[in-house]
């Protein structure tokens, strides 16, 4: 029997896989998809399914579910095998007495996903503690330690992983601090829960509770019975752009390296989606979270090509008010909204 994308996704969708294997260590993930390239068999690579949206369809090759394990801590940082829980991790290093990492807690997904989507919160970003990354080019047949600087890091979410299938990582290196206390906390709102002003540093296992309270507040810590957490987190990458149109002048905005950073949770609540619509389009099986708006979320039973038709009415409807454009942050196989290019899928 075929086993179900939907059975390995956050977002529960996704149909059958031709052939499936799951791999428990670093040698079998690069023997698997060496083995699969050899036969030119098309590769499909699940860790926690956290940012995966795949169509209907499914998927005509291998999938492979990364499960490879291992953490290994010592006086400098910590050494992770891609298919570890990235919360896992997150948790153990303030156990082993290291801080940097609390805010990034209650983060789906596995440690090999962080460096795709250059993973961030509250202020922090994975790139700010990858010491390097083992990484399997399929291209050249080879495996290589990569510093953060070949890694392609720079505007808002990107990474030369993202919608690439060329290279297959294996282990991130981490360099964390020896420390109870976090780094100065950013974040208003966090600050806040935690009674400290903004630029402070606070406890860091207190300041991991604080993030847990926030991310379960907005539904973005993963809950079977929750229908708010069956989503891929954010679906829209906030855009950035070299010029922002005068109509979303009053949008929140960041600087970035590629221009202009906008929020698209904002831009999507003032178009008129706030939290929680969509529970009367369509078949009310696809609507945003009723705790955040920058989430699309399978209400039971959705299809995919019901959330790729919900997302690009919330795209559209953002381009009319604002004029700005909004894309998918998670990754698309199989499945698009209007043109989107869907991700290369082996």
């Amino acid at each position: 029997m075929n086993t179900m994308l939907s059975e390995l996704t956050t977002m529960r969708l996704g149909g059958p896989a031709k052939a499936y294997e799951v791999v428990t260590t670093t040698d079998d993930l690069v023997s698997v998809v060496r083995e699969a390239d050899s036969a030119g068999q098309p590769v499909l690579l699940v860790g926690g399914g956290s940012n995966l949206v795949v169509g209907d369809q499914g998927f005509d090759g291998l999938v492979v579910r990364v499960a490879s394990d291992g953490i290994r801590i010592d006086d400098e940082g910590m050494t992770l095998a891609a298919g570890v829980h990235w919360d896992t991790a997150v948790r153990l290093s303030l156990e082993a007495g290291m801080a940097g990492l609390e805010t990034l807690s209650g983060i789906p997904g596995s440690a090999g996903g962080t460096p795709v989507q250059n993973v961030g919160a509250y202020g922090s970003l994975t790139s700010e503690f990858l010491e390097s990354v083992t990484v399997f080019d399929r291209h050249r047949n080879v495996v290589e330690v990569w510093g953060p600087e070949q890694c392609g890091f720079g505007s808002h979410r990107q990474s030369v992983f993202k919608h690439s299938r060329r290279y297959v990582v294996l282990e991130l290196r981490l360099r964390l601090a020896k420390d109870v206390m976090s780094r100065p906390i950013k974040y208003d709102k966090l600050a806040e829960v935690l009674g400290v002003p903004v630029g402070t540093a606070a406890g860091a296992r207190e300041v991991r509770e604080a993030v847990l309270q926030l991310r379960t507040a907005r539904g973005m810590v993963l809950d079977t019975d929750d229908h708010d957490t069956w989503s891929v987190g954010s679906f829209f990458i906030n855009p950035v752009l070299p010029q922002v149109p005068e109509q979303a002048a009053e949008c929140p905005q960041y600087a970035d390296p590629a221009g202009t950073k906008l929020s698209a949770a904002w831009l999507i609540d003032n178009a008129g989606f706030a939290p929680g619509y969509g529970r009367d389009w369509g078949r009310g099986t696809v609507g945003l979270s009723s705790k955040h708006a920058l989430a699309v979320t399978n209400r039971g039973g959705a299809t995919t090509a019901e959330v790729m038709s919900f997302a690009a009415h919330i795209r559209d409807g953002v381009e009319e008010v604002f004029g700005v454009r909004l894309g998918p942050e998670c990754d698309l196989v199989n499945c698009q909204f209007d043109g989107t290019p869907q991700s290369v899928s082996s």
